[in-house]
């Protein structure tokens, strides 16, 4: 299994963004340095979060570091233009020595649909022929296309092409079920984020994924699939619980506040770190536990941690990446390569689980879509 890390390199707004970015290139050069297989960086356009340009941000790591696979997390495809998306990306892959991928999403924010002139009515049909867009720009230098919303590409040549050929696009989802058949009928794979409630009621996604890919003639159990958390790391699991909540609650009330959640409580997040939960937050060991826990329900071949949900000290990132490079990834890999076949996993079990479940959200906020 790969283990890798994602951020979305949030700020407090109004603090300068320099600073952060500049952090974020040295925590991907130690995800590098201990062994990580993959770092992603998000794209937003609003003041809480530094980064609106993944592929400049990853360029500058790609030139910094040797080994780790360098991705988006998320392309906001439906607001951008697929053309340069696949440029800038080829032009990563150039200078990365083939490193480089797309996770493309439909955007959790709708910030970006009015600053780049897109209307909301056409949310879902924007995604559809932008991702169909950029695989028929991935699949040939010269694009034969047509679709309802833009001009259509009658074999203008895209360029540069990448090394990889070809380029590796994941489909990100948060829930929802179209997003999931999308991803399985293409034969793409899948990168799931689960934040709330219990990863097992996100069994019935997976399967649901897999159906699609068979139904559409694709060898389902070869087509890599990805699960996103939150996650934080420390020495004792008391103060890993104590450091990660409050950036976490005040995000997810904040966040909240905008979309009719209730206030995020100490109680639910200690319900959500429970072994049945979504948080793998505390010791290396009860997050190697956590991440085993999903691989038995799931048997994905990546898992990508989202270490800072809202701002966390510099220093402390570095040293849940150093824990989680050094002592979790192997631990994981070790494992997840003995284990035999995946059982079967009811959605909801006990009155522990049921209380979990509830707590909200269920949906991806911060990814892939609203």
């Amino acid at each position: 299994m790969e283990i890798g890390v994602y951020s979305f390199a949030e700020i407090t707004p109004g603090e300068h963004p320099a600073r952060r970015i500049n952090e974020l290139i040295e925590e991907i050069v130690l995800a590098d340095e201990v062994g990580l297989d993959v770092f992603g960086v998000g794209e937003h356009h609003r003041p809480d979060f530094s980064v609106s340009a993944p592929a400049v941000v990853l360029a500058a790591a790609a030139a910094r570091t040797k080994r780790i696979r360098l991705t988006s997390a998320v392309s906001v495809l439906s607001s951008d233009d697929p053309i340069r998306v696949f440029q800038q990306f080829a032009t990563l892959d150039l200078i990365s020595g083939g490193r480089a991928e797309i996770m493309a999403g439909r955007g959790s924010f709708i910030e970006s649909f009015p600053l780049f002139g897109y209307d909301l009515e056409d949310y879902d049909e924007l995604f559809d022929e932008k991702l169909e867009m950029l695989l028929k720009i991935r699949e040939s230098e010269q694009v034969h296309w047509r679709g309802n919303l833009r001009a259509p590409l009658k074999g203008q040549g895209v360029y540069p092409r990448p090394i990889q050929d070809p380029l590796p696009v994941w489909v990100a989802v948060g829930g929802t079920t179209r997003s999931v058949i999308r991803a399985g009928t293409l034969g793409l794979p899948m990168a799931l984020a689960i934040i709330g409630g219990t990863p097992a009621r996100f069994r019935g996604l997976v399967d649901l994924y897999r159906e699609a890919a068979r139904e559409a003639g694709h060898e389902s159990r070869s087509m890599p699939l990805g699960i996103n958390s939150h996650m934080w790391l420390a020495d004792d699991s008391r103060r890993a619980a104590d450091e990660f909540f409050p950036p976490y609650a005040e995000v997810m009330t904040r966040i909240g506040l905008e979309r009719g959640w209730p206030t995020t409580t100490r109680e639910q997040y200690e319900m959500l770190r429970s072994p049945q939960g979504a948080l793998a937050v505390g010791t290396p060991d009860e997050v190697i536990e956590k991440i085993l826990a999903m691989h038995r329900i799931f048997g994905h071949q990546r898992h990508l941690a989202q270490l800072t949900v809202g701002p966390m000290p510099h220093d402390k990132v570095l040293h849940a990446i150093e824990l989680l490079g050094t002592v979790v990834a192997p631990a994981v890999k070790r494992e997840a390569g003995n284990s035999g076949r995946r059982p079967r996993v009811s959605a909801v079990g006990d009155k522990a689980d049921r209380a979990v479940a509830l707590a909200p959200p269920h949906r991806e906020i911060l990814g892939e879509e609203r």
